[in-house]
């Protein structure tokens, strides 16, 4: 089973709940036996030894597949002189995600990766909610193969934009080149440009915002600015043009954090326009969906080593915000 350790934008697990009599189990199962440290935590522990991160390891625990001396225990459990450890991995679950016929604006593509300007209000992969229309059952329609690293429910996806986020994601159409694409995600040499119209006037030409990010701990749907339990994360901006109550700038990705752009601007007082999530529920333009625009990305190609980069115009709306308030 391929677990996924090349995302880089946060962490997510599927809950892995099979019976142990179960005949597809049988076949498929991967079991791990080992003695721990003693006063180590059980899932701290059983992470650093079977190199899978540690939201899936709980998962494990969780639904039983973790055993101390042939009992369940929690997460949080202290291992003891002579606990003996359990780790049953088993088989991914069988989760058909469906091809369709929805087009697609596909920048460039070639035998080994594949640049699409995503629309707003396309989510990228299937979760609970959303398991249709999304980046992926197109992708699955348009292209005969995509890397598995990320698994069934996100074959070729290297990284991700929110869902109300329009432009640029490269996708991998096989192993190798989604593993040298999240290489410089990981290394912070991938180039990821974006545009936003931000409530206020900013009134530094340039700026960087330095402050880690980590899940919000009164709304868990959100993600925050904080000091504990988080991940560091860099935002570089500068100001393209200011009106009288918003300003037009462009982000860079320094790190590729949830929300990132839309949790730092928060931060600095000055949320994307139409970000519900962030900022004001309401915005004087009536607009559904944050004035957010990945416009440029750039990469080394995995395979070939060429820098390739790409630039797209932002959609009619966004342009369409722009003018208005040029013309205020």
């Amino acid at each position: 089973m391929k677990e996924n350790q090349l995302d880089m934008e946060d962490e997510e697990f599927e809950s892995l709940a099979l019976a142990e009599d179960n005949p597809t189990y049988q076949e498929g199962k991967d079991i791990h036996e080992f003695e721990l440290p003693e006063g180590i935590r059980l899932d701290v522990g059983v992470t650093e030894v079977i190199g899978k991160t540690r939201s899936f390891v709980q998962s494990l625990i969780g639904d039983g597949f973790v055993h101390v001396n042939g009992l369940v225990k929690k997460s949080n459990y202290k291992m003891r002189s002579g606990d003996r450890v359990k780790v049953i991995i088993p088989p991914p679950k069988e989760l058909q995600v469906e091809a369709e016929n929805i087009p697609l604006d596909i920048v460039y593509e070639d035998d080994d990766v594949l640049v699409v300007n995503k629309p707003q209000g396309m989510v990228v992969h299937p979760a609970p909610g959303s398991w249709n229309g999304t980046l992926v059952n197109a992708l699955l329609y348009h292209c005969r193969n995509l890397s598995g690293i990320n698994g069934v429910i996100r074959p070729g996806i290297v990284h991700r934009i929110d869902k109300d986020t329009s432009g640029l994601l490269v996708v991998a159409k096989n192993d190798q080149a989604h593993q040298g694409l999240a290489a410089q995600i990981k290394e912070h040499s991938m180039a990821r440009k974006y545009i936003a119209i931000v409530h206020g006037v900013v009134l530094e030409s340039t700026g960087t915002v330095e402050a880690p990010i980590g899940r919000d701990t009164i709304d868990r749907k959100k993600m925050a600015v904080s000091f504990h339990n988080s991940k560091s994360a860099v935002t570089h901006y500068e100001v393209l043009e200011r009106f009288r109550e918003f300003t037009f700038l462009r982000a860079r990705l320094e790190t590729g954090r949830t929300h990132q752009i839309r949790v730092h601007m928060a931060y600095l007082k000055h949320p994307v326009l139409g970000d519900p999530l962030y900022g004001p529920r309401r915005n004087p333009f009536g607009i559904e969906g944050q004035m957010l625009h990945a416009e440029h990305l750039g990469f080394v190609h995995p395979r070939t080593g060429e820098w390739l980069e790409f630039t797209v115009e932002p959609p009619e709306i966004f342009i369409k915000i722009i003018n208005q308030l040029k013309n205020n």
